[in-house]
This record gives C-alpha cells, structure tokens and sequence, in this order.
C-alpha cells in the first residue's frame, strides 16, 4: 500500500483529496492545522496529527516519524495570518520567512518545499488523483455567454496571467474591459465582493493560473462558496482556466449558477 502524508489547510480540498486517495487504496497521515482544517478530515485518513499554526518544524517531525517520504499539500491557510502578532512561529518558520525574497504565494511555498526536500521530503503535485474535478474546456452551465461578456472574458484572462506572473493574485474582475478588482491577499471571494460594489452588476470575474504555475501548491480554485459569492454580487460570469482549476462540488455550483443565470466557462 502506497504511504502519502497531507498537509491539509483549510476549505473542502483536503477532504475530496483525502477521499480521491482512499479510493485508491492509498494509507494517508494528516497534519492538519487547529483552527484552519476541518474536523471532518479524521473521517478520511489513517492517522492524523493535529498542530497549531506557526508549529512548522512538528510537520517535518510528523512525516519523518512516520516514514512519510512524499506530501501533498491541500488548502489554504488564512494570508492574513502572516500579520497576525499573536501567532507563534518556531524558529524554523521564522527563519524561512526571514531569508525569502519576498512574501509573494510561491515565494514561500516554494521555500518550504526547498525545506521539506533538505530532510528528504518531496512535495508531489496536489491534483494526483483529482483528474475528475479538473476543469474541462467550455461553457459549463446552461446559459451562454453573449458576445459583449466573452470581449470581457479574454480581456480578463489576459490581465490574469499577467498578474499571475507578477506574483500579485489569481483572480481579477473586469466590466465592458474595465478593471474592477485584482486578487491580492485578501483573496477570491473578497475580490469578488469588492468588485461588485464598484460594478453594480453584471461583472465578469476570471481566475486563471500563473504562466509557470507550480502544480504542488496553490493552484485555483473554486467552489460552492465562489458561485454564492458571484450570486450576492450580480455577477454575470466566472471564466475559469481548463485543465488547471479544481471544481469542488461541480453539481452544486452549476445548480447554483444554473438558477441564478450566470454562466461558468473553462477555456
């Protein structure tokens, strides 16, 4: 039997990753973060170890006790966390975050794949065994989008992938090719809320991954919770990128899309 480690963040993607292993005969132990990872994930792996944000040199203890050789990482950790003054960070972490560049996504996770590689730890892609929730190219709800809307969308996709490749976000929102939001720290569902106060509808919203995206971590995506998002703000759009952004829940979102008459496409 194949022996995986997860660390598992926050959100539903632990879950379905750990899930898709199991189907797979696959014996998983979890790190999972107090506080950031769902309690549903101990339903799902063989064992797990339960850490609090900042205990960073516990993951790599964790693994190495185990025999654990090869991790996918699965979720996010809150960004803002990073600023947070009433975390403590070991000094491994601490170190880490002292010595990078910059604090851009890839920067860090980056760096902590450099770490985990040092105690002979490697880092595997986190779509392994998740082909089914990658997005396949075209529209997928029931509506098309009119012609005005696909102008917007690879306006939209073109200024993705140039922020992608500055490092900055993912995501950008954009109306009759205006800018309304870029993706920063604060993240998709915040972005999306942000720019629909400033679009007052009908707002195009793209998420695309970076030119050189690292498939071991952070890589798009979306969910239920995106779909509510882009509902709340009269959105009229999601324009996703094929192949390369996790769907979780696909049924529910395109129900939820469906209802509301927006439309979700991958391209």
């Amino acid at each position: 039997m194949q022996r995986l480690g997860l660390i598992a963040g926050n959100g539903r993607f632990p879950l379905i990753f750990a899930q898709a292993a199991k189907s797979k005969n696959v014996e998983l132990v979890a790190v999972a973060i107090r506080g950031e990872t769902s309690p549903k994930l101990a339903n799902y792996v063989d064992k797990i170890r339960w850490i609090r944000l900042g205990e960073f040199s516990q993951i790599i203890t964790t693994f190495l006790n185990e025999g654990i050789n090869q991790v996918i990482m699965a979720g996010q950790i809150k960004p803002r966390h990073l600023f947070d003054k009433r975390i403590k960070w070991d000094d491994q972490i601490r170190n880490l975050l002292k010595d990078i560049e910059n604090r851009k996504a890839d920067t860090i996770f980056g760096s902590i794949a450099q770490r985990l590689k040092k105690e002979g730890i490697q880092l595997l892609d986190s779509t392994m065994y998740l082909d089914d929730f990658l997005a396949k190219k075209g529209v997928l709800t029931t509506r098309q989008p009119a012609f005005e809307e696909w102008d917007d969308i690879y306006f939209g996709m073109e200024i993705a992938k140039i922020m992608g490749a500055l490092g900055i976000g993912q995501t950008v929102a954009v109306k009759n090719k205006a800018v309304l939001a870029v993706e920063a720290l604060e993240g998709t569902d915040a972005t999306i809320r942000r720019a629909g106060k400033l679009g007052r509808g009908d707002i195009i919203v793209v998420k695309a991954s970076k030119p050189k995206q690292d498939m071991r971590f952070d890589i798009p995506v979306i969910g239920p919770r995106t779909v509510k998002n882009l509902i709340k703000t009269k959105a009229s759009c999601i324009a996703i990128e094929a192949g390369k952004t996790l769907i979780i829940d696909k049924d529910v979102c395109l129900s939820f899309a469906n209802k509301k008459n927006i439309c979700i496409v991958a391209i």
